[in-house]
């Protein structure tokens, strides 16, 4: 099987408060991470908490807004992506490979 990851594009981060303002409608792939520092996993350490594939990325990153409102998370989307690439199994592979390299799913998916 081919494990490499598609060519896409993730835009700059932002402050999850603004994030219904700037994530675009439509499907797409968010990333939230601490603004700073770093969270202890089993096999070291990362400002990744959170991966998620959405059906509409600005109605996601409004209830993770909410979600996680008092909490200093910077977010980001997909800006570019090939046509072909299957957003769910994209978001998938990337959650995927986090857990294999930290050995456990990013912090507040915990939850």
């Amino acid at each position: 099987t081919d494990d490499t990851l598609p060519i896409v594009k993730f835009g700059a981060w932002y402050p999850l408060s603004t994030a219904g303002d700037l994530a675009p409608a439509g499907e797409g792939v968010l990333q939230l991470r601490l603004a700073s520092g770093l969270v202890d996993y089993p096999r070291g350490k990362s400002a990744m908490v959170w991966y998620e594939h959405a059906a509409d990325a600005r109605t996601a990153a409004k209830a993770l807004a909410v979600r996680f409102a008092g909490t200093d998370l910077v977010c980001r989307h997909l800006i570019a992506v090939e046509a072909s690439v299957d957003l769910a199994a994209f978001c998938a592979k990337l959650r995927e490979d986090f857990e294999r390299r930290f050995g456990t799913v990013p912090h507040f998916e915990q939850s």
